[in-house]
């Protein structure tokens, strides 16, 4: 058990909390929810500080109740938008509500007693209610001017925008109001760009219902640089190893900053707040060895991977860096050797003729263009700078046939130590 508010301060978390929050949470075990967008089958590295929020709010004793917006996934959020967002069909909603409720079941714990972490759809409760129904007992009660003032209906006002998405703010209210009453629920947790769309459910419950509701926000995560959290050149990063293989997602925490890390290691790791202190100690020692990023990177890999992809993707990485083996090689996934080569030069040649072998000069000259003239590969050779599948290459006669390809399918060549080419068999 613990301060939840305590720890979520600590740790950099809090935005906004409405008073009487503090009391409520010591006072009572607390059912409270977040809402997650179900665009996409799967939720990325962006929607992972409300998970932790939820995870602390059910380590500290209380109930947490993950809500997937199947209904308002339909209708689409303004908060923190320019535009509106495509919207989906029931169909593919119900498969991306599907998929996101196995990621949150690596974090919370669904089956402990009492504050058993439940997953709640809005489908269920707003699919057979009527647009009359809903004005009539929602609408009602909230009014123009209170709906107008929000921030993020005033920011897209100039530009532009749908009652569909005007709406908004009056289904989250209901969907607090649904599960204040039909759950006991009275808290609602979020982003800080949600907290106007939070204090419409508990204004509505209050009006409603005579009865207090309570809301929280969390900071929103912005990297040192001004860029945003959680993309990459590539794109966003995803918790589905299909979308962002195990090997990526460590290295986008390895990668992080100094400061970025510093930050990152608060929120989205379990470490308690000394051995934090002492990891950031131990990291101003030797900065060079990038303890903080690696220590954050492990932590958040095997949570959301697995402990043997954490380790599969540390090795991948120290291929990049010189200590790999052919046979270290051998042992990776395709995916991951994909990951980790990505961008390299690439070269196809025919499986039929390496079946026969192609020698060396010939495959790296003529069909690779790894080196631009045989004499220039005899004179790399000499020196000692020619690798194949990391291992050192010396023969200048040397045959290269089916048994040397990775995975039945690929050659890794090194030209020095750091230019790689990769060579597929086709």
């Amino acid at each position: 058990m613990t301060n939840f508010i305590e720890e979520l301060k600590w740790r950099g978390m809090i935005h906004d909390v409405m008073p009487g929050t503090d009391k409520l949470l010591e006072t009572e075990m607390t059912s409270g929810y977040i809402g997650f967008d179900p665009t996409s089958d799967s939720l990325h590295v962006g929607s992972l500080a409300q998970i932790m929020t939820l995870l602390h709010f059910q380590r500290a004793g209380h109930k947490p109740m993950p809500l997937v917006g199947g209904a308002t996934g339909m209708v689409g959020d303004p908060s923190g938008k320019s535009q509106e967002r495509n919207l989906l069909d029931e169909e593919e909603l119900r498969h991306n509500v599907d998929c996101i409720g196995k990621q949150l079941a690596k974090f919370l714990d669904f089956n402990c007693g009492a504050n058993s972490a439940e997953l709640v759809n809005n489908y269920d409760w707003t699919k057979d209610v009527s647009f009359l129904q809903f004005i009539r007992d929602i609408g009602k009660h909230i009014t123009i001017n209170y709906m107008m003032a929000k921030d993020s209906v005033q920011n897209r006002l100039e530009g532009g925008m749908s009652f569909c998405e005007f709406t908004y703010q009056l289904l989250q209210g209901f969907d607090f109001y649904h599960l204040y009453t039909a759950k006991n629920c009275k808290l609602q947790m979020g982003g800080s760009d949600q907290w106007g769309n939070i204090v419409t459910g508990t204004e509505l419950i209050r009006r409603k219902t005579g009865g207090e509701a309570f809301a929280l926000t969390t900071q929103l995560i912005k990297k040192a640089d001004g860029t945003k959290f959680g993309k990459t050149e590539s794109g966003n990063i995803w918790l589905d190893r299909k979308k962002t293989s195990p090997y990526k997602f460590y290295q986008f925490w390895l990668n992080s900053s100094d400061e970025d890390s510093k930050k990152y290691i608060r929120i989205f790791t379990l470490y308690t707040q000394d051995e934090i202190i002492a990891i950031e100690k131990e990291h101003e020692q030797a900065p060079h060895l990038r303890i903080l990023q690696k220590s954050l990177a492990k932590d958040i890999t095997i949570r959301v991977h697995s402990e043997e992809d954490y380790n599969a993707a540390v090795e991948a990485s120290e291929i990049l860096f010189g200590k790999g083996t052919s046979e270290s090689l051998s042992k990776m996934d395709e995916e991951t050797f994909l990951s980790v080569f990505e961008g390299v030069p690439q070269f196809k040649v025919s499986k039929s003729e390496l079946e026969k072998g192609i020698p060396i000069a010939e495959l790296f000259v003529d069909k690779a263009s790894i080196f631009p003239s045989k004499g220039e590969l005899r004179r790399t050779l000499q020196g000692g700078g020619v690798y194949m599948n990391k291992e050192l290459v010396s023969a200048p006669e040397m045959s290269i046939g089916a048994s040397n390809l990775i995975n039945g399918k690929y050659i890794l060549a090194q030209k020095g130590k750091k230019n790689y080419f990769l060579i597929i068999a086709e």
